[in-house]
């Protein structure tokens, strides 16, 4: 038996990634996922700049996960500066981050994922054959938008926030708005679980270690300790105890690994390593979809993504109730403490763990930066799933090998071009 996947470019996905694999005389000889995508130099940007402007140029890193990075950037950079966000700012930031998650989700699960199970190859004739689901997902996705920018100033590359505040504060009707817009959703987001619970997910096992953000008290989005799913748990400020770095020849990303050879992270690692901090009606979701931890099944990344929009959902409507009860009040920026220091953010973005490690100068301006990219983590683990995988399917067509391999990669929701940071050069 010899057979051969190769495919230039993954389509349904964020950036260019390969896949390649040969079968020869019955044996799995190569099996890879291709980053080759060009670099991308954010933490040279920010040397020299000052720490002001550093969360307003890392969220230029993605458009879709600009909250995310703004937030970590804002993190790492009060760590550095010796600042405590009140109550009010880490609430706000929140609620802005729970529309990113929503944002992202609901894209990916409807817009990239959706068409696999329905018999399609892109939204664009699901628009055709479903127009419901499309329909409905646009609802979602127009919700979540508003959401960033009712906090944040806008939705993409967010403008409000800032170290230790925000320069703009929401309305009290417009947070009641939102909370009735997040109320009258419910009827999309129920539909949401009936239609994932309904679908049939591939069948395909394979444990890993799976590393999160976690916290004692709540589904941790925003700060906490490292967790492992092997037994690990850890201080942010030690993540390259945890996130062992590396190289390979066929890509322009960096790979990562622990315990193992590769772990995983996202929303099954969430899922996996805090599931009893998930809302009740996300439990019930999960439940229906026939999610219980420990899911080694990594297609179902996209069903515990459907499990956080839920979450997401009901708790959005708890920190409004909170932030309600408070008051807003318009507060001023926190003063900061110059010297030269570092600080590390660390923030759970829709795609998984993200970190900033920034250095700052006495003079306030940046002098080192090191973004750690949750699809670069993914990446080894990939090529685990894909060499585990291979061999179950290789009976099967070539084309049928092929849409299962592209589904795999769609399932981790890979940002291929934020987790560019390897320049390759010829001898």
């Amino acid at each position: 038996m010899n057979k051969r996947v190769d495919v230039h470019h993954v389509t349904r996905v964020e950036g260019h990634g390969n896949i390649v694999v040969e079968i020869a005389d019955g044996q799995l000889k190569e099996c890879r996922f291709d980053v080759v995508e060009s670099p991308r130099f954010f933490e040279a940007m920010l040397r020299g700049r000052p720490y002001e402007e550093a969360s307003h140029i890392t969220s230029r890193i993605c458009g879709i996960c600009a909250t995310g990075h703004a937030t970590t950037s804002l993190r790492a950079s009060e760590k550095a500066l010796k600042v405590q966000p009140s109550l009010q700012t880490q609430l706000l930031r929140k609620l802005s981050f729970h529309g990113e998650i929503l944002d992202s989700h609901i894209l990916h699960v409807y817009m990239l994922v959706a068409p696999d199970f329905l018999g399609v190859g892109s939204v664009i004739p699901l628009a055709s054959s479903n127009p419901e689901v499309v329909l409905r997902a646009l609802r979602m996705k127009k919700l979540s938008g508003d959401m960033c920018a009712t906090v944040s100033g806008r939705h993409t590359h967010p403008i409000a926030m800032m170290v230790g505040g925000f320069t703009h504060f929401p309305k009290e009707s417009e947070l009641v708005e939102l909370r009735q817009r997040l109320v009258d959703i419910s009827d999309d987001i129920d539909a949401t679980v009936d239609l994932f619970a309904s679908l049939k997910w591939p069948s395909f096992e394979r444990d890993t270690e799976y590393i999160s953000l976690t916290k004692p008290d709540e589904y941790a989005f925003i700060d906490g300790d490292l967790k492992s799913s092997d037994g690990v748990v850890m201080p942010t400020d030690q993540y390259q105890e945890i996130l062992k770095e590396f190289m390979v020849k066929h890509s322009t990303a960096k790979y990562s690994r622990h315990l193992r050879d590769g772990y995983m992270v996202g929303a099954l690692a969430r899922f996996n390593n805090n599931y009893e901090q998930l809302n009740p009606r996300a439990k019930d979701a999960a439940k229906k979809i026939g999610m219980i931890p420990k899911v080694t099944n990594p297609y179902l990344n996209s069903g515990t993504q459907v499990v956080e929009i839920v979450h997401c959902i009901e708790e959005s409507v708890l920190v409004i109730d909170q932030l309600l009860e408070m008051g807003l009040q318009k507060e001023e920026p926190l003063p900061v403490a110059l010297s030269d220091s570092q600080g590390i953010g660390a923030c759970e973005v829709p795609r998984g763990l993200l970190i900033h490690h920034y250095w700052i100068g006495k003079d306030g301006k940046m002098t080192g930066a090191n973004c750690v990219i949750p699809t670069n983590q993914n990446y080894a683990n990939l090529e685990a799933d894909m060499r585990e995988l291979v061999p179950q399917i290789m009976d099967k067509p070539v084309e049928a090998m092929q849409k299962d391999l592209e589904m795999l990669v769609r399932a981790y929701d890979p940002c291929i071009s934020c987790s560019v940071h390897v320049l390759m050069v010829d001898d």
